[in-house]
């Protein structure tokens, strides 16, 4: 069974909680939401350009990089994380750049002794997977792939070709953190993407509070949370740890008690 398996297997939805490598203290942050009930980890690798990302994660990016932070360092803070805990998926979430620039096969290696899950790359679409896929696959890294809004029935197909670890469903054709999509349109658009897949399902993109969440999760297979944890980040600085747990805590209940439809 693999990590994964394991995160998605249990009797209840996965809380999935995003943060950005570098960005403050970052070991004691990802503690933070382990401690806090995280299930599944997606660390962000800081780019100059996120296309894919609001304010929140802009900034972080910013002060990351402004911070000095490499694709050395994230990989060190990975490598760390899988001794500190062992059984806890990590995903690195980011762009195409930092991951292709000195070869798939690097990368991939580095993911692998890094004790890495999965991958999501947001630049890379899947027509395009050859940049990045084989590589990811051959040393039994999960690519996980993005379903939109706009992601249609004809297109899907090749959306879930070669993805694994679970499907991430992006509720709003937009940034992160400044919308959510209405509670019906996620409903809907999950049944259907279940219909067409046996991934999990995780559902983010806007999904800031425990009510938010926990709707969410009586419909999804998982619940991403970055933005409002990246604002923490940001606000509260080497202090964030606690509030972090504290979110993340509230989260987790309400994801794990929700009954699912």
């Amino acid at each position: 069974m693999t990590r994964f398996s394991a995160a998605f297997s249990k009797s209840h939805p996965a809380l999935v909680c995003f943060i950005t490598a570098g960005d403050g203290d970052t070991a004691a942050n990802l503690d933070a939401l382990v401690a806090g009930g995280a299930d599944v980890i997606e660390l962000g690798m800081p780019f100059t350009d996120p296309m894919a990302d609001g304010p929140a994660i802009q900034s972080a990016n910013l002060r990351s990089l402004g911070a000095g932070t490499t694709t050395a360092d994230v990989f060190r803070i990975a490598t760390d994380f899988r001794q500190r805990h062992p059984d806890t998926p990590l995903v690195l979430m980011g762009y195409a750049n930092p991951m292709v620039r000195r070869g798939p096969e690097w990368f991939a290696q580095a993911c692998t002794d890094a004790g890495i899950d999965g991958v999501i790359c947001v630049d890379i679409p899947p027509e395009e997977d050859d940049a990045l896929g084989p590589a990811l696959r051959d040393k039994g890294i999960s690519p996980i792939r993005l379903a939109t809004p706009t992601t249609d029935a004809k297109r899907l197909p090749q959306v879930l070709e070669g993805s694994s670890g679970f499907l991430y469903y992006v509720s709003v054709a937009g940034i992160t953190g400044l919308q959510q999509a209405a509670q019906a349109s996620i409903e809907d658009a999950v049944a259907r993407l279940k219909a067409a897949t046996d991934l999990p399902v995780a559902v983010g993109f806007g999904v800031r509070t425990p009510e938010q969440a926990g709707e969410i999760a009586r419909v999804a297979d998982g619940v991403v949370v970055g933005s409002a944890l990246v604002e923490i980040v940001g606000r509260y600085g080497n202090d964030a740890p606690a509030k972090l747990r504290e979110l993340t805590a509230g989260l987790a209940k309400a994801v794990h008690s929700a009954a699912r439809g």
